[in-house]
């Protein structure tokens, strides 16, 4: 009994400590934000550009499928967010615009680095890998086959 006791006491403890099991989303962009309309929505093209964005400044921590899971992102104690989850599907284009626009530590603001139409397209490209778990956001590339 004592064993169970403390293995209960030990568990909750670490359960308790390690804030990776339950991230709670302490980031809320303002109300206004929600007002801001995407001027590329259903613009593939916009989006095709977002994703190179994407590549170049966002895979090292959200990882290539926008899970949160880059190379970079798994050493943060605050880990990046996965795009892919309902807590982001249910934000608006506004609000993740305003995210990325303002940024909040550890992840840099990008109002200086891209323009309103960059940060768009990259939102764009976001709201992409969040449909049907990605599978439009990445081609996959046909396997070729073995020549011997």
């Amino acid at each position: 009994m004592k064993n169970i006791f403390l293995f209960f006491v030990l568990f909750t403890s670490i359960i308790a400590s390690n804030k990776s099991f339950a991230q709670v989303n302490d980031w809320i962009a303002p109300e206004s934000a929600n007002s801001l309309n995407n001027p590329f929505l259903n613009n593939q093209k916009a989006t095709e550009v977002g994703k190179a964005i994407f590549n170049e400044m966002c895979v090292l921590c959200h990882g290539l499928y926008g899970k949160g899971n880059g190379e970079a992102g798994l050493t943060l104690e605050k880990k990046p967010a996965n795009f892919l989850s309902l807590e982001v599907a249910n934000e608006t284009d506004g609000a993740i615009f305003w995210k990325v626009t303002n940024g909040k530590a550890p992840m840099a603001g990008y109002s200086e680095l891209l323009s309103d139409e960059q940060r768009w397209q990259l939102v764009n490209y976001i709201r992409e890998l969040g449909k049907n778990g990605n599978e439009n956001a990445v081609k996959k590339t046909p396997k070729k086959p073995n020549r011997r």
